[in-house]
């Protein structure tokens, strides 16, 4: 699908969709334990392959469509997942991939996990020599690290130390899978990303009874974790928040174009990507959080508009698309470090942002771990046709970009929206964009 885009002013009030991160680790808890109910979850693709993965392994997983709200009831395995009939594929999830290779080898057999050929470039060398370490075998088929993976348990426990500068996701996985074993492990990890993702993981373990004891020297990204076996889960109920990360779209649109909107559904949370209100608010937008409510309101930008900013953004390498386009129309050089490890997500993002920014004329330099954007001065952007690379969040900021832009833009291969925020373009249009949807090839 593609998408038209003409520049436009947005205004009204949106609801934040919910989040896929606590999404995907409510229904990977809740299948370890032994019946929950999950209110407001994401039902987005990647969401359906963590379904679909815990289904493979003995959970019962239901949506109730006759509910007034939102829910999924999990019949859980309660700690004792059965080894898969068929190959576990994770499409292009890579929290799915990660957290049920760690999942599988709670399992006496073997399980193979794949995934299409997006996720089968991407690394988790750390996390199969973690497993192994505690006592799984964990081996890529190609011997890089890659899927298709296959993993043999039962895990032990025991000690490992590995390094997550690529992912959070290995630390994740680790930490839902280790308290289900027989023995105490301890888990070390060094150089850990994106630790705000790994908080919400804790975050939903101490709501299933489950508590991790962390610590981590000062001025250091080496986190400990002392995990006690032999424990189990019990989550009867769980309410999924509002995404940040999607809720960044929405709320930069409303900043780029100097006009009103509210986005609902987004209380204080466990999650890194809230710090998006601080960001805009630095960068000049008019913007306030009523964080009782729920409610994050943009009313513009101040007299003197969008403005650059220096940010170290490791802990949020979600929020980097967003960021680039309001510094690509900022007064200003805006400088993006800390974010190598997003060469490893769907796409090699800081390689794609900046080429596809600088069809609308952005000017852009790719860093080693960053970016350097200088700003237009508020000025707008140049139509262009660009392409997503399959890559949801690509997708979404550059349709984002496109409303900044003079002119009809196109973005290609927008179908990816689904895996995040299915409701993108709903709400957009529903806000007064003016987007034209089409099929690929029209």
């Amino acid at each position: 699908m593609n998408a038209r885009v003409r520049r436009s002013t947005i205004e009204g009030e949106g609801i934040a969709p919910p989040s896929k991160s606590y999404t995907h680790r409510a229904i990977t808890i809740a299948a370890l334990a032994k019946r929950s109910e999950l209110y407001f979850p994401l039902l987005s693709g990647d969401t359906e392959a963590t379904m679909a993965a815990a289904r493979a392994l003995g959970a019962v997983v239901e949506l109730v469509r006759d509910a007034p709200i939102p829910k999924l009831t999990i019949g859980g395995v309660d700690g004792q997942p059965a080894t898969p009939a068929d190959v576990l594929n994770a499409e292009n999830s890579g929290t799915t991939l990660r957290f049920f290779t760690a999942v599988a080898s709670l399992c006496a057999g073997i399980t193979v996990l794949t995934g299409d050929e997006s996720l089968r470039k991407r690394p988790n060398g750390a996390l199969l020599s973690a497993l192994t370490d505690l006592g799984a075998e964990a081996i890529s088929t190609k011997g890089d690290g890659t899927a298709p993976l296959v993993v043999r348990g039962p895990l032990k426990g025991g000690k490992t130390t590995f390094n997550a500068s690529q992912s959070s996701q290995f630390v994740s996985a680790l930490l839902i899978t280790a308290p289900l074993v027989e023995h105490d492990s301890y888990i070390l990890a060094t150089n850990l990303s994106s630790v705000p993702y790994m908080r919400m993981t804790t975050e939903v373990l101490r709501q299933a009874g489950v508590e991790i004891p962390c610590s981590c020297p000062e001025g250091s990204r080496d986190y400990a974790f002392q995990v006690k076996g032999g424990q189990a889960y019990t989550l009867p109920e769980y309410t999924v928040p509002g995404d940040f990360s999607s809720a960044s779209y929405l709320l930069a649109a409303a900043a780029l174009s100097n006009s009103r909107v509210k986005v609902r559904n987004l209380f204080p949370s466990a999650q890194g990507d809230s710090r998006i209100v601080t960001l805009l608010e630095a960068m000049g937008a008019s913007l306030h959080w009523d964080r009782s409510a729920g409610v994050v309101e943009v009313s513009g930008t101040d007299s003197s508009g969008l403005r650059a900013i220096t940010v170290d953004m490791c802990e949020n390498p979600d929020l980097v698309p967003t960021i680039a386009v309001l510094a690509a129309v900022a007064a200003g050089t805006t400088d993006i470090s800390g974010v190598a490890h997003l060469r490893f997500k769907e796409t090699d993002r800081l390689r794609f942002l900046t080429e596809e920014l600088r069809k609308l004329g952005v000017r852009i330099t790719e860093k080693e771990d960053g970016l350097s954007i200088q700003g237009t001065n508020n000025k707008p952007l140049k139509a262009a046709a660009v392409y997503a690379h399959d890559d949801h969040r690509l997708a979404m900021a550059l349709v984002i970009a496109a409303l900044a832009a003079r002119g009809d833009s196109e973005v290609k291969g927008v179908d990816s929206v689904t895996i995040s925020y299915p409701s993108f373009f709903r709400d957009l249009l529903t806000l007064g964009a003016d987007i034209t949807l089409t099929e690929r090839g029209v």
